[in-house]
């Protein structure tokens, strides 16, 4: 059975960046399992699972547009220290959430100058190309529950 929409599949990967360096891998842990077709996993990766079977493996190159996205310069902003909701000293690398007009964004804090704290809401990997390593374990129709109410 191939990949198609509305079928579920099950895969390993490994994401790597340009260097080749390995971002994250699912070898050693529980393989990924989707609903195609819904947009759940990055829309390169599941372009280029479309039409795989079980055993097939490949490599795919994802452009920023079909992985995780431009970075947005917007998204970067500095503060001052009083804007903050933090319950802790930020520091450079935590993690916040922001509120915004479209509600909450995760960001990063990517700079404490003073009262300035600088923070980053893109994803970590926003402009960059990676790429995907990946074997198809299995490709399986969805149960009648799966197709109405996707994947628990």
């Amino acid at each position: 059975m191939e990949i198609a929409d509305r079928r579920i599949a099950t895969v390993h990967f490994t994401l790597q960046d340009e260097q080749g360096q390995a971002i994250t891998s699912t070898h050693g842990h529980a393989p990924l399992v989707y609903m195609h077709g819904t947009g759940s996993i990055m829309p390169g990766l599941e372009q280029a699972l479309a039409g795989k079977a079980p055993g097939d493996t490949f490599r795919v190159t994802i452009a920023p547009e079909a992985g995780f996205g431009p970075r947005h310069d917007a998204l970067v902003q500095t503060l001052s220290r009083g804007k903050l909701q933090a319950s802790v000293e930020p520091a450079v690398g935590a993690k916040l959430t922001a509120q915004t007009a479209r509600g909450p964004l995760d960001v990063v804090v990517t700079a404490v100058d003073g009262d300035a704290i600088t923070v980053d809401g893109n994803h970590p990997l926003a402009g960059r190309t990676v790429e995907a390593l990946v074997e198809v374990v299995d490709v399986r129709l969805a149960t009648p529950e799966e197709q109405q109410f996707g994947l628990g």
